[in-house]
């Protein structure tokens, strides 16, 4: 692999800080796989092969992977360390949060573009499928060599600015994860009393079954990374605070009763935000919850075949496929997922089963052509 070169002509060193954390580490492969530069790195919960000072020396490009918390102190011991030699070098940061890292980088004489990858670190190779806001804070000899990294990273880059960054990330972080941690909070105390999340998913609907898995991915994440994302950003006061103002509204309206407290309910929290949203943008949403819909009963089928295709190449889809052809199956659905290890698994619902499970599991993993992963015939 050549390498894109860096203002000097060379490809550039690539140092991250956080380099033993989740998105350090995935950063770090991607420039070595990916892009095929060389990447050091320091971080304090374990690689401490250089010295802050070093890391500034050596590193062309310097990228801040570190908790909300810490970054914009962190940003200050670097900008001290490097007392000036960062001039002419590149600094990034992917912090959740864009105003004060991108500020505090600004310190620096080192040109600085904020990133914010919004998503977990993948596990593909790329941010494909992903956005990511792309604040472009000072940029000059090293805008084409940051182009090429966008472009590798294939995420959908929005150019945006910081405060504006902040502002919106208020909503589509703050907001949500606020909702989903106050349902959790909900859940845990009037749960039990109506049988528990099995009696709960017994008689769920699309929108229970949606809230729960937003829910349970926050639930089942790090910590920290919520707090932060909350405490961080100065715009989620504000936003929770008309939050509690429009719960407490219902509240008070719903503790009424009465055709008046019905009248303020329907035109405060239901005609009044569906004419903002738009009668384009509702019908799309509304088609995308029936979507989901769909994915979800499939994913419940309970008829269903789970392979692994070993061989990545065209093709072999259509190979596993006219298998099912031979032995007269037909699919109900077929769908795409990744594994936590990052394996490619296609889960293929079934219509009818004419043939033993057994049969078609032999004739599926025969020549090696896939790797049956699970597999169930419950329908009856």
């Amino acid at each position: 692999m050549t390498a894109f070169p860096g203002p000097s002509g060379v490809p550039p060193v690539v140092g991250i800080v956080g380099s033993q954390g989740a998105f350090g580490r995935w950063m770090a492969r991607f420039f070595r796989e990916q892009m095929g530069v060389q990447v050091i790195g320091h971080d304090p919960a374990g690689d401490s092969a250089l010295s802050i000072r070093e890391l500034v020396l050596q590193a062309d490009v310097l990228v801040f992977s570190a908790p909300i918390r810490h970054t914009v102190a962190i940003i200050d011991e670097y900008v001290a360390a490097a007392a000036g030699d960062e001039a002419g070098k590149l600094w990034l940061d992917l912090t959740s949060i864009k105003q004060q890292p991108v500020a505090a980088m600004l310190h620096s004489r080192a040109e600085v573009a904020g990133l914010h990858p919004m998503t977990a670190p993948p596990k593909i190779d790329t941010l494909a499928g992903r956005t990511m806001a792309v604040c472009r804070a000072r940029l000059d000899r090293w805008a084409p060599w940051l182009a090429h990294l966008l472009a590798k990273l294939q995420a959908d880059c929005v150019d945006i600015d910081p405060l504006a960054h902040d502002r919106a990330m208020a909503l589509v972080q703050g907001l949500v994860h606020a909702s989903h941690m106050a349902q959790a909070a909900v859940l845990r105390e009037l749960a039990p009393a109506a049988g528990g999340l099995p009696a709960l998913h017994a008689l769920r609907t699309i929108g229970h079954d949606l809230d729960l898995t937003v829910t349970g991915r926050i639930l089942s994440g790090n910590p920290a990374i919520y707090e932060d994302i909350q405490f961080g950003n100065p715009h989620v006061l504000p936003m929770l605070e008309r939050l509690a103002d429009a719960v407490a509204l219902l509240r008070a309206q719903v503790a009424e009763g009465g055709d008046g407290a019905r009248t303020v309910v329907r035109e405060r929290f239901l005609q009044q935000p569906a004419a903002w949203f738009g009668n384009d943008a509702l019908a799309a949403r509304s088609h995308g919850f029936e979507r989901m819909g769909y994915l979800q009963a499939d994913l419940q089928g309970a008829r269903y075949l789970s392979v692994y295709l070993p061989q990545d190449r065209p093709g072999s889809l259509r190979a596993l496929l006219a298998v099912f052809e031979r032995l007269g199956i037909n699919l109900a659905s077929i769908h795409s997922s990744r594994t936590p290890d990052g394996e490619l698994h296609f889960r293929i619902g079934l219509e009818t089963l004419p043939v033993a499970l057994a049969t078609l599991r032999e004739a599926v993993e025969s020549d090696g052509l896939g790797r049956v992963v699970d597999a169930r015939d419950d329908a009856g």
